[in-house]
């Protein structure tokens, strides 16, 4: 093996995407002497500068009283007024429910709050229609149950379980995709702040029952347009707050994220981005017109059944970079648009391939026609739509 070699294995693999807690380490560190202010129990930061944390400090330079200056960027790009929302409801230790359409970064969101409340954005429960109880409350270490019985030692807890018992922040991922009766599991944890584990009644370990630290709360999301999706009763409803993250309404601040998102997936990956800025434009607008059913001029547009997210419009933008990087001949990465965005129109519905021709053949065709460089490009570019 050559030296090389040996420093390639040897060297620690480093982490495709890293936490929250990891990536801003030095915000949180910084904001946590910044703002001296009350804080609920167990918080890491006050509630004001968890809302900084998130929305960043509009580019001016925060001082602590130390001295040390720090710009704090701004990390998910929506309402300030939903994230001051959000803060207040697990300020108040209340269960806190972030819904919306899919690519909305309800995650993204719940991960920034985790991780500024409680420096810990992994106590995370991933709901499907396979979650079962124990994996919102509790499992066993069988190994150890047989050997000594029912104890503290042999508990597994669940992430939820953890968070009671840290005073923490716990996060349940597409709460509706779980079934209804692991669903109800929360009801009484977001109600009465305890878990009985009856198996350890009139053992060794005395109480049976894991009572919360105070700090306890509980972030949910779910998707509005999930097939399969299992109602929440009207109990565990009564537990939330609800909140709705929507797709961001500015143009240049979508294109900003994008282009942010995109570059740092290809940095990752080894190379640079290297996507025109009118091109990613371009390619922002079609999915904000296709989102909405209505171009910026107002042309009403047939909405496909997929819900065109910034978050596919990131992976749209990763793509054409990483064919501009490894593939690239000299082509205009422009021409591969259009076979992109097929692509993720033809997701759900075989008919939304004739919804994107006529978006070609209205929008696209009206903006060639006034004269747009680029437009004029793609519209000469319908063939490639099949």
């Amino acid at each position: 093996m050559t030296e090389t070699e040996m420093t390639a294995v040897e060297r620690e693999p480093g982490r495709q995407l890293e936490l929250p807690e990891d990536r801003y380490a030095a915000e949180l560190a910084f904001l946590a002497s910044y703002d001296d202010g009350p804080r609920p129990p167990s918080w890491r930061l006050t509630p004001r500068a968890v809302v900084l944390f998130v929305c960043g400090s509009d580019g001016e330079a925060l001082r602590s009283a130390d001295g040390e200056q720090l710009v704090v960027s701004r990390k998910f790009v929506g309402d300030r007024a939903l994230v001051e929302r959000c803060v207040v409801t697990l300020a108040g230790e209340r269960g806190l429910l972030l819904v919306g359409e899919p690519g909305t970064a309800k995650s993204m969101l719940s991960e920034l709050l985790s991780a500024a409340v409680c420096g810990s954005s992994t106590l995370t429960v991933q709901g499907t229609a396979g979650t079962t109880e124990d994996q919102l409350r509790y499992g066993w270490n069988y190994a150890l149950l047989l050997a000594k019985g029912p104890s503290r030692e042999a508990l597994v807890p669940s992430p939820v379980l953890t968070a009671m018992t840290r005073g923490a922040v716990a996060r349940v991922e597409e709460v509706t995709r779980c079934l209804p009766e692991v669903q109800d599991a929360l009801v009484s944890i977001l109600s009465e702040r305890r878990m009985s584990v009856p198996e350890l009644a009139g053992g060794e370990d005395g109480d049976s029952t894991v009572h919360a630290v105070p700090g306890f709360t509980l972030i949910a999301t779910a998707n509005l347009r999930d097939k399969g999706v299992s109602e929440m009763s009207a109990a565990l409803k009564r537990r939330f707050n609800f909140e709705t993250v929507g797709p961001i309404r500015d143009l240049d601040a979508e294109t900003e994220l994008v282009r942010g998102q995109a570059t740092a997936a290809l940095v990752r990956g080894g190379a640079a981005f290297s996507v025109d800025d009118t091109v990613l434009e371009a390619l922002v607008t079609a999915f904000r017109d296709l989102r909405t059913g209505r171009s910026a001029e107002g042309w009403e547009i047939e909405r496909p059944s997929t819900v065109m997210s910034t978050a596919e419009a990131v992976h749209v933008a990763t793509s054409m970079g990483l064919g501009a990087a490894y593939l690239g001949d000299g082509r205009d990465v422009l021409r591969t648009l259009p076979g992109h965005l097929l692509g993720t129109v033809r997701k759900d519905d075989p008919a939304d391939h004739a919804r994107l021709l006529g978006y070609w053949d209205g929008p696209v065709r009206r903006r060639a026609e006034a004269g747009a460089p680029l437009w004029r490009t793609l519209w000469g570019l319908r063939d490639e739509l099949g």
